[in-house]
């Protein structure tokens, strides 16, 4: 397994993906959103295997004026627009080569061992 965990070290949900893979021996390899976001290419690949772009964004996000922003603009600026604000993506993103989930997810992540 090849485990990529993209979030902050604030979220809770990202702590207990962290907490889940190391209680079980896997290695993982942490990326803190806030310092380093995700590529487009990584951005893309999650949102084609995680039903979309809209299916992407957190709801709950405290940037709520960016959340508007991305929800009322064109299909074809949504993209770069998260990209630009990514503290709207849902997390923790948890990639295992071409797999990947949103969110806190413990039993599709036991189907990988």
């Amino acid at each position: 397994m090849n485990i990529q965990i993209f979030g902050t070290k604030k979220c809770n949900d990202t702590k207990k993906a962290e907490r889940y893979f190391k209680e079980r021996g896997i290695k993982y390899q942490f990326v803190d959103m806030k310092e380093k976001g995700m590529s487009k290419g990584e951005f893309t690949s999650v949102a084609e295997k995680n039903g979309g772009v809209d299916n992407m964004l957190n709801p709950d996000a405290k940037d709520k004026d960016a959340l508007a922003l991305i929800k009322n603009i064109a299909d074809e600026d949504k993209l770069i627009t998260i990209l630009e604000n990514q503290q709207v993506i849902k997390t923790p993103i948890v990639r295992n080569g071409r797999q990947s989930t949103l969110g806190y997810q413990p039993d599709v992540w036991k189907a990988w061992e």
